[in-house]
């Protein structure tokens, strides 16, 4: 158990990142009170039945009364309104941060609604599965995973330490980016692939095959893998593609000259740039593993882990 590191905290949205985060206070013992918000009763009621929480609510605004951490996990999208929601009630001194995958777009859409005397810290866990709800979460999701802030210029030093003790604590490496260079990097690394992903799936779909039982018999392989990131949350990737349009639009730009140089190496019948490029990109794949970001099994491992522990 972890020494506590705040008497009240909020969850807003508690999806697979909300519940996951859920999860690892209780069993950490990282606070006193969780108090978990989501706009859908339904959605509040499993909440509660999972025992995710100390309190619980279908309001934003009421769940962040008295807290001393809120944690927005919502699409990029709602990020506004649910800053409008809050702010009235945000307690003086309270730490306000989110989970969203684009940041220039979140901060455009929180940082004017913020109250003066809260610390706003925008923030992002690369953590995550194709899986959604709050049934999705697990204990250890961000463990030796990469935690990026992207903190405004008047950020409160004792306040930042806080948060990034908190990460730390749910087993998170810290890095600091500023908001437009995060959207690049996130883009490339993942906007595009989840971008490709659906794009693939939704080719093969136009071409009438994934119904047929040759696709879906067949699917242990390339296809199988393209399917697992094109069955994200949609609601999520769509708020992505539109808030961090230009930066998606920069690199599906790159990836489309390159992927038109492949094609010429494939119809010109040029091995030797076939096999180089090949080569390349699986010494990329080889470093991804030895850097810790991932092994050889289907969960990437996070459950092997768990395992071992």
């Amino acid at each position: 158990m972890s020494d506590i590191l705040f008497e009240r905290i909020a969850l807003i949205g508690i999806g697979l990142i909300g519940s996951s985060i859920a999860r690892d206070i209780k069993a950490l013992g990282l606070a006193r009170q969780v108090v978990v918000s989501t706009r859908s009763a339904e959605t509040l009621k499993r909440a509660e039945e999972l025992q995710l929480g100390t309190e619980y609510t279908i309001s934003a605004a009421d769940s962040v009364k008295g807290a001393d951490l809120v944690i927005v996990s919502v699409p990029v999208g709602a990020s506004e309104a649910v800053a409008q929601k809050i702010a009235p009630h945000l307690k003086a001194g309270a730490i306000v941060t989110d989970v969203g995958s684009t940041k220039a777009s979140v901060i455009a859409q929180m940082a004017p609604h913020m109250p003066d005397n809260v610390h706003f810290i925008p923030g992002h866990p690369l953590a995550g599965t194709e899986k959604s709800g709050p049934d999705a979460g697990f204990e250890g999701l961000f463990r030796d995973r990469w935690c990026i802030f992207t903190p405004l210029p008047e950020t409160d030093a004792d306040a930042f330490g806080k948060l990034k003790g908190f990460w730390e604590a749910l087993g998170s490496r810290i890095d600091e980016m500023d908001p437009e260079h995060h959207d690049k990097v996130l883009a490339i690394v993942s906007h595009l692939p989840h971008i490709i992903a659906y794009n693939i799936v939704g080719t093969a779909d136009d071409l009438g095959t994934v119904t047929e039982s040759e696709v879906i018999k067949y699917s242990a392989s390339g296809f199988r893998d393209f399917t697992r990131l094109a069955a994200s949350d949609p609601t999520m990737w769509r708020d992505v593609c539109l808030h961090n349009k230009d930066a998606i639009l920069e690199m599906l730009a790159r990836f489309s000259e390159d992927l038109a140089s492949l094609q010429r190496a494939i119809r010109w019948g040029e091995g030797d740039k076939l096999f180089e490029l090949f080569s390349r990109t699986r010494d990329i794949r080889r470093s991804i593993i030895q850097a810790g970001q991932d092994v050889d099994a289907p969960d990437f491992g996070r459950h092997t882990l768990d395992q071992k522990k």
